[in-house]
């Protein structure tokens, strides 16, 4: 077969999101995107009033979730950082679906 395009690589990341996260709905929007982008994960609120998670499908649509965690988010909520690590190529996914974790 012929070699996948850097956009189509599967990538796995996780993410944590700092600022007024909890509570605005943060968590539903965020499964809201990674759907509509075909992605799969998922995000729980921390015990430190952040928002954290993993993301992992094809680069490029990974790359446009880590734009919107960075500087969207729901529409209440107030982003101060986001920050993401372990980033890793990886030969299949490892989630069915993006889902909510209590």
């Amino acid at each position: 077969g012929t070699a996948m395009a850097e956009g189509e690589a599967l990538v796995s990341v996780d993410y944590e999101v700092s600022g007024k996260v909890q509570g605005v709905f943060f968590r539903k929007y965020t499964q809201g995107e990674a759907k509509r982008l075909g992605l799969v994960g998922w995000v729980q609120n921390t015990s430190h009033g952040t928002v954290q998670g993993q993301i992992q499908g094809p680069a490029a649509r990974v790359r446009e979730l880590q734009e919107w965690l960075r500087k969207i988010g729901s529409p209440q909520s107030r982003i101060s950082r986001a920050e993401f690590s372990n980033e890793k190529k990886i030969k299949a996914l490892e989630h069915q679906d993006f889902q909510i974790l209590k």
